[in-house]
């Protein structure tokens, strides 16, 4: 599918990463769009907050591990003023869903994407109003939350989703075993290998709600076990499991 630039004044992008040699690449990938331009740089959280403050951009990139403020800490900032893409190279499930957790609209592992989905990405993003608004906890209960986070993210299918994304080897003829669409959100990211605690936070529920949905999917897969559910859900369960 052709790229298409947005119409109207240019994306103002925020580049955040202490390598000055990413944050230079980033600067001149996407500086080449005539539809995108890179409004400041900063080398750490700090940094970031402060310029971001002074001059909100469209879309903020940020990486999660820096010296100083890291990404982490100055997430949740960030969010209030404009959509975040976290960009780094980092991929641990745990890390991915704090980030979530914390208000980024997504997340981007350096070495696994192209350059045409990263300008997709940011223009995806630069659509949109901020992940998080300053009335998050307020306006919103924990499954209305994830409701409005699960479509702020992007298409890439190497952009890290709290659902769905985190499939492993999962084809798209797999039967649903007829659970709904929480259980089967659930399931991914069972079956991406998170705990109940990481599964709570991308999903903004408790981990008592998570056990619940673990027993009703455990019961709808015949399966007694993790790694017998996700044998099922994946299609690699050896015949005769489940009956």
């Amino acid at each position: 599918m052709p790229e298409q630039a947005l119409s109207g004044p240019p994306l103002r992008v925020l580049v955040v990463d202490d390598n000055p040699v990413v944050r230079a690449g980033l600067a001149a990938l996407l500086g080449g769009h005539p539809d995108i331009e890179i409004v400041a740089q900063a080398a750490n959280g700090e940094d970031a907050v402060t310029v971001a403050t002074a001059n909100p951009p469209d879309v903020v990139l940020l990486d999660v591990r820096m010296p100083g403020t890291d990404g982490l800490t100055a997430l949740p900032d960030l969010a209030r003023l404009a959509p975040v893409m976290m960009l780094t190279y980092s991929r641990e499930p745990e890390v991915v869903a704090e980030t979530l957790r914390r208000g980024a609209a997504g997340y981007l592992v350096h070495g696994e994407f192209t350059t045409a989905e990263l300008i997709t990405e940011v223009r995806e993003l630069g659509r949109r109003s901020p992940a998080f608004p300053d009335s998050l906890g307020v306006s919103y209960e924990p499954d209305e939350i994830s409701s409005h986070l699960q479509p702020v993210v992007g298409q890439s299918s190497r952009l890290h989703r709290p659902f769905g994304a985190m499939q492993r080897g999962r084809g798209p003829n797999q039967p649903d075993f007829g659970l709904s669409s929480r259980e089967a959100e659930v399931m991914d990211l069972i079956a991406a290998g998170m705990s109940n605690g990481q599964i709570a936070a991308a999903c903004f529920i408790s981990e008592k709600t998570v056990k619940n949905h673990i027993n009703r999917i455990f019961a709808k897969l015949h399966s007694s076990s993790r790694s017998e559910a996700i044998a099922h859900w994946l299609g690699t369960a050896r015949r005769g499991w489940g009956r």
